[in-house]
């Protein structure tokens, strides 16, 4: 059924309200880096729907994810509170890859505003399919606590580690696949033939859960179709292991220089490593535009906003070659890092009618942005504070807003904590802040240096300053390991 609407639009003192009720889908890759898309400038990985809704929509070149790595990215989302604000500001791992230890990672605690209840304030029918990674089984963090009226995904990240696991959650009901368990972090059996794909079977099963989540995604959406909707779709791909269904590697046959990957790394062998990636990823374009069927055969495609993402920048390891695949797209570093590679990411937006087709924006924006545009949207008052600032405008082609305050804070992977900020086109990254108060700020200039490769700090010491002002304005954490020396 049609659901009739209308539209108005308020420009007023640089502000935009659009007075109506759109279908919003949220989409987010996971580990997806700015280059890795077609219309990103990749080459060797098939993305001809993301591509396609480039074509229809608005293709963002400075846009940020909360944080390098995946949970506190989604806490940001989710919270419109950057990391130097946000309840989670790093991976807090609790439990272990066994069934029958999954307890998820830290909760988002009870009374949380999320973007869900904002939806849900607004009317909307919500729902997040996916990967949630923000409050284990049995835990106050659920999606169903956390204002979504449906669920069904992972909700342990570690879980997802594998696209072929014993079970899925259906709300809060344990979804038995018939995959069995296995563990998601192997060496390749020594003895074997590593030539022999059949060596490789063990790391398979009959239920994909990519295809089983994108099923219920366009029930959902058929579900909702008469009435707004808010789907929140967490991609698990291209995050590893490396699993895709044999049929996919077909397409990447002879064009990719790889061979055998035996799990050295992390993550599960695969005898074609590069085809592999490259295939989750086109296999996840096609799930995005099954979904973009369905919205037009159910004619409700120019009622509905797409927003697509990545929730950080490519992986480091696990037997992908992000050199080959030039998945940082030209930025320095990636996964786990506060340069450019780990946190830029593509951002598209899609919205018939409504956004220029073909259009292309520099704006700066970041992912606690989303919170108050959706609010915008919807003509809904936020309840909490966020950091965030409606672009709106942007999508409507209009004036764009001044910049949110842009900062990430990160306390993994042997930097000893790690800082960076952004005013205008100067960027700061701090590293070892955790112990050392005196830890300096490395100052680069984005528009003539997106590289990150001159540090100015010597030649600009007030922007030094300034930037060391921004991340010394942020709050204390309740986790003291994610705090810094004063």
């Amino acid at each position: 059924m049609l659901r009739l609407f209308f539209f108005i639009l308020i420009a007023s003192a640089g502000c935009t309200q659009v007075q109506q009720s759109p279908n919003v889908i949220y989409i987010l890759a996971d580990d997806l880096g700015y280059g890795e898309l077609g219309s990103y400038g990749q080459t060797l990985i098939q993305t001809p729907n993301l591509d396609q809704l480039a074509i229809e929509g608005m293709r963002f070149t400075q846009h940020y994810s909360g944080s390098p790595v995946c949970a506190p990215s989604r806490c940001t989302l989710l919270t419109g509170l950057h990391t130097g604000h946000c309840q989670v500001r790093d991976n807090y791992e609790l439990g272990g890859f066994a069934d029958s230890t999954e307890r998820g990672q830290l909760p988002l605690e009870e009374g949380t505003y999320t973007l869900g209840h904002l939806m849900q304030d607004a009317g909307y029918a919500t729902a997040i399919i996916g990967k949630w990674g923000l409050g284990g089984p049995h835990s106050i963090g659920i999606p169903t606590e956390q204002g979504f009226d449906y669920f069904y995904g992972y909700l342990d990240q570690k879980q997802a580690h594998n696209y072929y696991p014993s079970h899925l959650w259906r709300n809060t009901v344990w979804d038995t696949l018939a995959n069995g368990y296995f563990h998601p972090h192997q060496r390749f059996v020594e003895g074997l033939d590593p030539n022999d794909p059949a060596a490789y079977d063990r790391y398979k099963g009959p239920d994909y859960a990519p295809d089983l989540m994108a099923n219920e995604a366009e029930e959902f959406i058929r579900q909702h179709a008469s009435e707004p909707f808010f789907l929140y779709l967490a991609h698990t791909v291209p995050h590893l292991a490396l699993q895709v269904p044999d049929e996919e590697l077909e397409p990447y046959e002879g064009i990719l220089t790889e061979s055998p990957y035996d799990g050295s790394s992390g993550y599960l062998p695969h005898i074609r490593p590069q085809s592999a990636y490259a295939a989750m990823i086109t296999r996840m374009d096609a799930h995005i535009g099954r979904i973009i069927e369905v919205l037009h055969e159910l004619g409700i495609k120019e009622e509905t906003l797409i927003i697509f993402s990545s929730d950080n920048g490519p992986t480091y390891t696990g037997g992908v070659d992000t050199e080959q695949f030039h998945s940082s797209g030209g930025l320095r570093g990636g996964k786990g890092e506060v340069y450019e590679g780990g946190i830029r990411v593509p951002m598209i937006a899609a919205w018939p009618g409504m956004i220029a087709p073909g259009s292309t924006t520099d704006h700066v924006s970041a992912f606690w942005d989303v919170m108050p545009t959706l609010a915008d949207l919807v003509g809904t008052d936020l309840v909490a504070e966020v950091n965030g600032v409606s672009f709106l405008s942007v999508l409507m082609g209009q004036d764009p807003p001044t910049p949110s305050e842009m900062y990430w804070e990160y306390h993994g992977r042997g930097w000893n904590g790690a800082q960076a900020a952004r005013i205008g086109p100067w960027k700061g990254v701090r590293l070892g802040g955790h112990d050392n108060p005196a830890a300096p700020v490395s100052v680069y200039h984005l528009d003539s240096d997106p590289g990150e490769l001159t540090n100015l700090a010597d030649v600009h010491p007030e922007v030094a300053q300034d930037l060391l002002s921004l991340m010394q304005s942020r709050s204390h954490s309740k986790i003291e390991r994610w705090n810094f020396a004063e």
